[in-house]
């Protein structure tokens, strides 16, 4: 169990840089900043299917990020 812990450490720990690097550049951590994200249906329709990120509500700031998470 020691290697699926310190995988899960690891993991966290990622993570956890990740939202800082996102704070200090005011992005949001899920969409990057872009403010939508892509969820591909197929690869015939990638281009199409574009939503507004649930994480900061299309606005792509971590400040908005924060606040609804």
């Amino acid at each position: 169990m020691g290697l699926l812990n310190a995988f899960n450490e690891w993991r966290e720990m990622r993570y956890q840089n990740h939202v800082n690097r996102m704070k200090e550049e005011n992005k949001c951590p899920d969409c990057y900043g872009r403010g939508f994200s892509l969820y591909p249906g197929n690869e015939f329709a990638y281009h199409a299917n574009q939503f507004d990120c649930q994480g900061c509500n299309g606005t792509g700031l971590y400040s908005e990020w924060n606040s609804i998470s």
